[in-house]
């Protein structure tokens, strides 16, 4: 059996038996990312994390880059804009990376991948879903499903299952507001009502009175999507108050469940970004489990993975790692198709995924199952 280079990623920089040499950076292509490792998301930026890690070991074990290791620098931005953008001003300007992946929120990663597209660092989002990502530059591409692509995935969906009035809550940034906007419109197209709509505030240690302001439509189904402690409450202050006597519906729901009991997570039902599929999925879904002895605690992380050696294959066809080799390389590659763990991976002349991949799940036995 071929003995692997395991590299050990660390929240800032990506180290090999400890040491970060001089001599071993010469012989090392890096590129940047930038991920939620503390704050109420931790949990999902983590999970990215291990997906990226995972990538990056899947290349240096099969030659690497242009012949070189590959090595990826991890920055936290602690689920802040202004604490992001100063990780994406480091990456650019200190580590001189040509491109970043990253963030995980909307609200987050728009402001941060502006200026790395200003600064002529090339920008791969592989966790935000806000239809402004379309809308950051030629040096932008973007392998996760657009709310565009997710609410209309998301409104058929809950139309199927027999639910007509539904009461909604959605955080109040740039992504909570994108898929208010969108369900809505997309559900009453088929047929359905949003008869009560709250935008919440993060961080708060009690969402009662947005759910009880809800509960007073007299919903037959609650849809939601939040971020993981906030989540957490949202779901357990649901549970007290009595609102699961009808169906609860989550928007991304790995990311909305990821921090909630299991016990109060049972029987929900949503949708999720498709999940690592096929061959090349079982594989991946395999060596994630021998690493972390665990699971996946969410989708995102498959997409890490994809970015990473959607990123190595980039700049392998561009034959370079200047920004504007890596483009060229993303655009051919995205033009031939890439075979990824979430699927088959063009772009459309946008750098924007065709056709994101999206499944039901329910949350049963302690797990999320295909529905």
């Amino acid at each position: 059996m071929k003995k692997r280079n395991f590299l050990k990623l660390a929240a800032g920089t990506l180290l090999v038996s400890g040491i970060f040499s001089t001599a071993w950076a010469q012989d090392t292509i890096s590129i940047g990312a930038v991920l939620p490792l503390t704050g109420p998301s931790a949990t999902v930026g983590e999970d990215i994390r291990r997906g990226i890690e995972l990538g990056v070991e899947h290349v240096n074990a099969n030659g690497g880059v242009l012949g070189k290791k590959l090595n990826v620098i991890i920055e936290d931005s602690g689920n802040n804009p202004t604490s992001a953008l100063t990780a994406a001003r480091k990456l650019a300007t200190v580590d001189k990376v040509p491109a970043v992946m990253g963030e995980y929120s909307s609200s987050i990663t728009l402001p941060m991948a502006q200026y790395l597209v200003k600064e002529n660092v090339v920008h791969l989002n592989i966790g935000s879903s806000s239809n402004k990502i379309r809308e950051l530059g030629p040096s932008a591409f973007n392998i996760i499903g657009l709310e565009e692509n997710g609410n209309r995935f998301a409104a058929k969906d809950v139309y199927d299952l027999g639910h007509r009035n539904i009461a909604l809550i959605a955080p109040n940034n740039a992504y909570g507001q994108g898929v208010a906007h969108g369900f809505k419109e997309e559900f009453e197209k088929l047929g359905g009502k949003v008869t009560a709509q709250v935008l919440y505030t993060g961080g708060q240690s009690t969402y009662r009175r947005e759910l009880q302001q809800l509960a007073r439509a007299n919903p037959d189904a609650f849809l939601y999507t939040a971020y993981g402690h906030e989540s957490a409450v949202i779901n357990r202050e649901g549970k007290e108050l009595g609102l699961r006597n009808v169906p609860w519906y989550a928007y991304i729901m790995s990311m909305s469940v990821s921090d909630t009991p299991a016990e109060i997570a049972e029987g929900q039902i949503g949708m999720e970004l498709g999940s690592p599929t096929g061959e090349l999925g079982k594989k991946y879904e395999e060596a994630f489990k021998a690493k972390h002895s665990e699971g996946f605690k969410t989708a995102f992380n498959g997409y890490g993975y994809d970015g990473v050696l959607l990123m190595a294959a980039a700049i392998e066809k561009g034959k370079g790692t200047s920004p504007a080799e890596i483009v060229a390389g993303l655009k051919a590659v995205g033009a031939e198709g890439f075979t990824g763990v979430t699927g088959e991976i063009k772009f459309d002349d946008e750098g924007q995924r065709i056709d994101p991949p999206y499944d039901r799940l329910k949350y049963e036995g302690g797990k999320l199952v295909l529905r």
